[in-house]
């Protein structure tokens, strides 16, 4: 920042409002409201990050340039998996981030075609079978299909995803990947081309199920809609590892989302929300991105380098009393 900026009171005393690009008010209250309640569930449980988790983005410290336009400039994430906070920027990020590595991948193959695909099994009873079911859905994925000779011909590279929901009738949990598969046009010849019953069949069999598991494969639309097809595919790979409503649930007790809370605390603890390989994955690299996972989450998307003078710097600070974000 220049040496001559000044901090300035900026609708001291007013209620924050931070507009997206679309003129909406960013969550900000809706997700600090939601990371209180799940700190709350953390004491229940005696996990020390709770208080980490209420005091996560407590103090908001933006800077206005020149062109008006306010940006988050300093705050403190907890990071904890669940905090719905964090996995608000998180998944932000994560969109942002696989919207440029895909921009940059149609550049460099401009005759690439992209897969949606969604793999899913019988939904797990509690957090054990929920860990267990959820390594073994990315590692048949990433070791016994992708790699597969038939794959090598026309399989440029892919992004996965895991999500977990709670059936909210039984409290089962439902886990599955999304994937986004580039390919070489050449699949869709009739040597490679695979039909859903075959991508079926082909989980079923490396997942060595004894049932028909739910399979979902459709190609994104390359022409006229593709951008917005391929931005739709992206932002349904990058989303959320598991909504804040699965865990916050208003139609559970406060002892059953306790509950779900401990199940995927356990659960999810060293698994990954996302991860790039082949031909995106390189991309990902060569953009100098940082790592989805671990990445700093002050930047929900990528910034750009030049400096422009800043003109104010406004801090807005969250009141227990109001419930809300308030200017200072």
């Amino acid at each position: 920042m220049q040496k001559n900026e000044q901090l300035v009171k900026y609708n001291s005393g007013k209620i924050l409002h931070d507009k997206d690009g679309r003129g909406k008010d960013r969550p900000w209250r809706k997700k600090k409201l939601e990371s209180l309640k799940y700190a709350e569930y953390l004491k229940v449980l005696e996990m020390k990050k709770a208080f980490k988790v209420q005091d996560c983005a407590e103090t908001l410290t933006f800077t206005k340039n020149a062109d008006g336009k306010p940006t988050l400039y300093q705050c403190w994430f907890c990071r904890s998996r669940l905090c719905p906070l964090c996995n608000w920027r998180r998944a932000r990020k994560n969109a942002a981030q696989l919207d440029m590595v895909l921009r940059e991948a149609v550049k460099q193959h401009p005759e690439a075609q992209f897969l949606f695909l969604t793999l899913t099994t019988k939904n797990t009873e509690n957090a054990e079978a929920l860990k267990a079911e959820l390594l073994k859905l990315t590692q048949v994925l990433a070791r016994k299909i992708l790699r597969l000779k038939k794959f090598k011909p026309f399989l440029l590279g892919y992004v996965r995803s895991a999500e977990v929901t709670v059936n909210p009738d039984d409290g089962s949990y439902h886990q599955h990947l999304h994937v986004l598969l580039m390919v070489k046009k050449s699949y869709f010849s009739p040597k490679h081309y695979m039909k859903q019953s075959d991508w079926t069949e082909l989980w079923k069999k490396k997942m060595n199920l004894d049932y028909t598991p739910i399979v979902h494969v459709q190609k994104v639309k390359p022409k006229a809609t593709g951008k917005e097809a391929l931005r739709s595919a992206a932002a349904e790979t990058a989303k959320y590892q598991t909504k804040s409503k699965d865990y916050l649930s208003k139609d559970r007790t406060d002892q059953e989302n306790v509950q779900v809370v401990k199940d995927l605390e356990f659960a999810l603890k060293g698994t990954r929300a996302i991860a790039y390989a082949g031909v995106l994955k390189d991309i990902h690299k060569s953009l100098h991105l940082d790592d989805p996972e671990n990445g700093d989450l002050l930047h929900d998307k990528p910034t750009d380098e030049k400096t422009t003078k800043v003109v104010e710097i406004m801090v807005a600070q969250w009141s227990y009393d109001k419930k809300n974000y308030i200017w200072r």
